[in-house]
């Protein structure tokens, strides 16, 4: 039976922790109890309660490229431009087969759909595997604000790994999403490489750029009062590269670098929002922009999006690379492990640009 009002009474947040988080009902379950108002622990804090109310008063928009252009070097001059200007893009014609899409956005919503008990079973506690997690917010333990979302994380070591702890209602969908979409990647990194005169995507650039791949299928429930909470808080990811497959509800915002003002990624059908990095920005020595993002919560659809975040393998030491200070450019940035840089990350809250501080000289 579904938990209702009359059964569920989130008389202190303690209660609503409990349900939310150690029950494993995440803010799906929370928002079809019906509850009516927010429970105080999603209150974000008021600058970005603010930035709720601002974010859609601007006309400005970040790129589309069609990667099916023939002049292939027009497409890698605007990935490249993009990179430098917005740190966000969108591409179309990619050459995902879009059923590839379509499979894995209702492998999403079948694994959130699962009764509690099933999802449970890959919570941290849980779960077989500390490459499978399923969870809610972003770091509960660290966080002063919940942010009002529920995710499945799954980091990628082998095709048998996954057959074995990948959940049945999304593993084959998730594996073909990422497998389909690797050309695509490769194609992107060599843009992008080549204009930091890295010549060709060697072994050894292959696993500073793309070492290790983690999937996360993300749902973003119905919220009571969607303008006092955020969907995801304001960050930058730790990747090389993201790529977002997005649903048609909208709500992912992006800072623009020129004037500072929040922008909206609107859906396009059959697109990837692509982002640049905490990693490429550290290996570009700053050319590439690793840029702010937050989605805002949604009060009358549930949303889903899909992340490839690209990294490099945990233990490279990433710093600007030699062919880009080669010309006596001056690294911005230090030598750090990529696992240390990651678990510096997960250990606070989301906090804006704060990360990359961890690798500055």
């Amino acid at each position: 039976m579904a938990p209702t009002l009359s059964t569920v009474q989130f008389a202190d947040p303690a209660e609503v922790t409990e349900f939310v988080v150690n029950k494993g009902n995440g803010v799906k379950g929370l928002s079809e109890t019906g509850i009516k108002a927010l429970p105080d622990q999603y209150i974000q804090p008021f600058e970005e309660r603010l930035i709720n109310k601002f974010v859609n008063e601007t006309d400005e928009a970040i790129p589309v490229i069609d990667m099916s252009n023939p002049e292939e070097d027009k497409v890698a001059e605007a990935v490249c431009d993009a990179a430098e200007r917005w740190g966000f893009f969108q591409v179309i014609n990619h050459g995902v087969p879009l059923e590839v899409l379509d499979n894995v956005k209702a492998a999403t919503h079948r694994f959130f759909n699962l009764p509690v008990e099933e999802k449970s079973r890959f919570t941290r506690e849980n779960s077989l595997s500390t490459n499978v997690r399923f969870g809610t917010s972003f770091s509960p333990r660290a966080e002063k604000a919940l942010e009002w979302k529920d995710y499945l994380s799954l980091f990628f070591v082998s095709e048998t790994e996954a057959e074995q702890y990948w959940p049945d209602a999304c593993k084959n969908e998730a594996l073909e999403y990422m497998n389909k979409s690797k050309t695509m990647v490769r194609k992107l990194l060599e843009y992008l490489g080549k204009n930091l005169n890295v010549k060709e995507l060697d072994k050894t650039k292959e696993s500073l750029f793309m070492g290790s791949i983690r999937i996360n299928l993300n749902y973003y429930p119905i919220c009571p009062n969607p303008d006092l909470t955020v969907g995801v808080g304001r960050h930058s990811d730790v990747s090389s590269l993201t790529i977002l497959l997005q649903d048609q509800i909208g709500g992912l915002h992006v800072r623009s670098l020129s004037s500072g003002n929040w922008v909206h990624v609107p859906p396009v059908p059959g697109s990837f929002v692509i982002n640049i990095g905490d990693a490429m920005q550290i290996l570009s020595n700053g050319r590439y922009k690793s840029v702010e993002h937050r989605v805002l919560a949604n009060g009358s659809n549930n949303r889903i999006s899909v992340p490839i975040f690209v990294n490099p393998k945990p233990e490279s030491v990433i710093g600007p690379l030699p062919e880009v200070v080669a010309n006596g450019e001056e690294p911005v940035y230090r030598d750090v492990v990529y696992s240390d840089y990651v678990r510096y990350f997960f250990k606070k809250a989301h906090d804006g640009k704060k990360t990359i501080d961890f690798a500055k000289i």
